[in-house]
């Protein structure tokens, strides 16, 4: 009998064997293995046969594997056989056997050799060690293993088959490590898209800078096609170009997260299409397909919907849009597909030119000026700021409704409007025509969070100051020149040298697990949650050097949201990619209660709907009630996205969409009105602007400037950065030097400030009432009046 054989057959006893025919077995196979006491030696010639068959892959990150429970057997209906079959257990005998078997090296290095590194075999062991001790009647094999050894006729490390059986309960992810690396095998991406590989595709690479007429080439070519698919990093975009080719004569349709709209009558599908990039269909033959800011196949997070798209789409040519750092990875990515790449170089159509003065005060600004700030605290105070001064301004943001956005854009635009000044984040790098004459700065350090959920502050990289400065005197404006300055003059030495830095070449294109595969991962896995699921994925998953898993953090974060609620794991998963602002608790809530709604099978109807919101809305009095109705129309949106994913639980889609249109017309005159709601905040001291902002950043511009001087050789700039103290911190106050390092807001300072003589308050009142009233008694405190 081969040695294999004779380890299943121990392993797998089956119930009312006698004692001796275990040691029988024990006793034929312990010759063949030396100095090895019972099976340890057969196991670990296995284990060290399985450990060099696995090949040299990658040792997973055992943190991610969660323990399962197993509980401990009660009662049995049949009673207890091992019992029977030879004598009932001492418990504190056993327990010794145990903290024996725990302390063996032999049994710890085998262990290993099954991947229970130290942190496992420990858990599995406490579990292994409770289920024993627990439970009222044990598996017949366990329990004369036990006895055998309590009583000397076997050995210690006889047990471990029974606890290996017992770990892999506990930990799946040990006995399918083989299945989970196939399923998780990223590399050869390009085999995916079988469709595409059978088609030889032409691709060609429009390079340039912003305002260059790139992307002008490319849509004229989609224009002319007989079928075309334009694919676009935003909304926004994606509308733009549905609407151009519509109105060239060229029947287009629109496909976005959250809407779906054809233009032919009978509702067939029209030749074209315009979409936002995640929706591209990588099934359907295309002749032209236009793939924009192709660049962004590097981004974290949505950087696998570009290469989804670069190397799926049918298409019998591929118009790539983007900058010029992308164009070697783009190469290298279709070398491996056996296609070549067409480069076509564009130069920017109208100058731009970096000044030599900051603007210093917003006294000298002029028509067609666009301060670009990093916070809507920023934004907040420079619209107060120029409102003061008479001035007229429009505000755009990341967080606005599109429909705003664009109706904000169409006020700066327009010649006959008064405004003339734009106050923007960076959202109008991409997706707005916007007539510039000068991009002004307010500060060049962008917040950030870290991958330890860490808040930091950095500047700008070459690749985001080119984008947004390339705004300025665009072809289509009426300004045939842009400039770029900053607010602060210390900061101007730090922007031209982050304009003349080359711009990083993008080295790797992002991938994300199919829904497909992550349902495998649950067969073999079926009570891990899908958040940890998602974690050991990553942690198995292969990729080549040219690709790297995106980051899931708001999958994740969205996974454990809705963990707890009965989903089936396709529809989880959707949910889970819907995509939601974590920032906003109320859309966060909404999620979680659409998810509620769809686990009891109730539709989420339009009526339903309007209670939850409370709608009608009023218009906002302040920016906190214009940040809900922001938060509102998201959730719109969420449903909006969902629609379309589950048609039947969200079946009114066309009603909430007015809904949405009404909603955005109130955002509309709110933002029009910004400045009153700011007034209005800062009165009932709801927002508090008063100088720190600009002091902070200014000083942190000029520290980083003088630290990007002394490490210019470096990449140091494009590294993340905190603020240093600065030479002249002692003479700051404690509250301005926090400030300054970004610990602290000026509304969280208020707010302390507020807290601090309200408590002072309560202490006078306390002392006087303890010197005026009997001990024992006490006057009820006075609540303090709110803001």
């Amino acid at each position: 009998m081969s040695f294999s054989r004779c380890a299943l057959l121990w392993a797998r006893l089956p119930a009312g064997r006698q004692a001796g025919h275990r040691a029988a077995i024990c006793s034929a196979l312990r010759p063949h293995f030396g100095p090895f006491p019972g099976l340890l030696g057969q196991v670990s010639v296995l284990a060290t046969a399985s450990s060099s068959a696995s090949g040299g892959s990658k040792i997973p990150n055992t943190s991610l594997f969660v323990p399962l429970t197993v509980k401990p057997q009660g009662p049995s209906a049949d009673g207890d056989v091992g019992a029977e079959l030879t004598r009932p257990l001492d418990k504190n005998e056993v327990k010794k056997v145990l903290d024996k078997f725990y302390k063996r090296k032999e049994v710890q290095k085998l262990g290993a050799d099954y991947g229970l590194d130290a942190r496992l075999f420990h858990q599995a062991f406490i579990s292994f060690r409770n289920y024993i001790m627990q439970s009222h009647s044990l598996d017949v094999d366990i329990h004369i293993v036990l006895n055998d050894i309590c009583f000397g006729a076997a050995h210690v490390d006889d047990l471990f088959p029974f606890f290996l059986r017992h770990a892999k309960q506990i930990f799946p992810v040990l006995d399918c490590k083989d299945d989970l690396r196939k399923i998780s095998d990223l590399r050869i991406p390009p085999n995916w898209y079988p469709d595409a590989r059978a088609v030889q595709r032409k691709i060609i690479f429009h390079s340039g800078p912003t305002n260059s007429g790139k992307t002008y080439h490319a849509i004229q070519k989609y224009f002319s096609a007989k079928s075309g698919v334009y694919c676009g990093p935003l909304k926004l975009l994606a509308h733009e170009i549905f609407e151009k080719s519509n109105a060239a004569g060229v029947p287009c349709d629109l496909v976005t997260g959250e809407e779906r709209v054809t233009v032919q009558p009978d509702g067939k599908q029209a030749s074209h299409v315009s979409c936002t990039v995640e929706m591209c269909s990588v099934t359907t033959p295309y002749e032209v397909a236009v793939i924009d800011e192709i660049q962004m196949i590097r981004d974290p997070a949505r950087g696998w919907a570009w290469t989804r798209a670069l190397l799926g789409l049918c298409a019998e040519e591929v118009h790539l849009c983007g900058e010029p750092a992308a164009i070697d990875l783009v190469t290298e990515l279709m070398y491996t597909t056996g296609e070549e790449v067409e480069v076509r170089d564009y130069k920017r159509l109208t100058p731009i030119s970096v000044l030599d003065h900051a603007l210093e005060s917003l006294d000298n600004l002029q028509p067609g000026d666009c301060i670009v700030c990093f916070s809507k605290n920023d934004i907040y105070s420079v619209s107060r700021q120029i409102e003061i001064r008479g001035l007229e301004s429009a505000v755009i943001y990341g967080s606005l409704p599109p429909g705003t956005k664009l109706a904000q854009a169409k006020k700066f635009n327009d010649p006959n409007d008064p405004c003339k000044i734009l106050v923007a984040t960076d959202a109008i790098g991409m997706g707005l025509n916007l007539s510039i004459r000068r991009i002004i700065f307010y500060s060049l350090i962008k917040p950030s969070i870290n991958e330890k959920g860490e808040k930091e502050l950095e500047p700008i990289t070459t690749s985001q100051a080119l984008q947004i400065a390339g705004r300025a005197g665009r072809f289509s404006s009426q300004f045939k020149e842009g400039e770029v300055t900053t607010m602060n003059q210390e900061d101007l030495s730090l922007l031209k040298e982050i304009l003349k830095r080359p711009v990083d070449p993008v080295t790797a294109a992002g991938l994300h697990p199919t829904a497909e595969q992550i349902e495998m991962f649950a067969y073999h896995l079926p009570d891990t949650t899908l958040s940890n699921l998602i974690d050991i994925f990553v942690d198995f998953s292969q990729v080549d050097g040219q690709y790297f898993v995106c980051n899931m953090d708001d999958f994740k974060f969205s996974a454990e949201l809705i963990q707890h609620i009965p989903l089936s794991l396709r529809v989880r998963y959707i949910f889970c990619t819907a995509p939601i602002n974590k920032k906003q608790p109320f859309v966060c809530s909404s999620l979680l209660q659409f998810a509620r709604q769809y686990s009891r099978n109730e539709p989420l109807t339009f009526a339903w709907l309007r209670r939850y919101i409370k709608w009608p809305l009023l218009p906002p009095k302040n920016i906190k009630d214009l940040m809900d109705l922001e938060a509102v129309h998201d959730v719109l949106d969420l449903y909006l996205w969902l629609s379309y994913r589950f048609m039947d639980m969200f079946p009114d889609a066309s009603l909430i969409r007015d809904l949405q249109k009404e909603l955005d017309g109130i955002i509309q005159d709110g933002v029009h009105n910004i400045t009153k709601l700011i007034k209005v905040s800062e009165t009932h001291k709801l927002l508090n602007l008063e100088g720190f902002p600009s002091v902070s950043q200014s000083r942190l511009s000029g520290t980083l400037k003088s630290q990007a001087r002394r490490t210019r050789s470096t990449k140091a700039l494009g590294s993340k950065a905190t603020e240093p103290p600065s030479p002249d911190a002692g003479e700051l106050s404690l509250a301005s030097r926090l400030v300054q390092q970004g610990l602290l807001t000026p509304d969280m300072l208020k707010q302390l400030e507020k807290e601090w003589m309200t408590q002072q308050t309560e202490r006078s009142k306390e002392r006087t009432e303890s010197g005026t009233h009997p001990k024992g008694t006490r006057r009820k405190k006075k609540e303090p009046n709110s803001d």
